[in-house]
């Protein structure tokens, strides 16, 4: 978390960096088996990527296999879809 606090401070919210730790900190969650917890990050790391990146770069690929892992380890696999490595 002390790193996302100096990359936002840094940066600003919606930097790409941001994103990054955001999703890394998502899958330590994941790992960890605290599922209500990485959801809202993957969120927020897709949408500051698409918005900084544009919806066809490969870090947003990576963050929608992140959420679609995430989802699978929780059982919504309708939400997973075929991008899960885990499904």
């Amino acid at each position: 978390m002390r790193t996302l606090a100096i990359r936002e401070r840094l940066l600003g919210p919606d930097h790409p960096k941001v994103a990054q730790i955001l999703n890394h900190l998502a899958i330590v969650y994941t790992q960890q088996e605290r599922y209500g917890e990485p959801e809202p990050l993957h969120l927020r790391a897709l949408a500051i990527r698409e918005k900084a990146l544009g919806p066809d770069h490969p870090d947003v690929g990576d963050s929608l296999n992140t959420l679609a892992e995430l989802y699978a380890h929780q059982g919504r696999y309708a939400e997973a879809g075929p991008t899960s490595r885990t499904a």
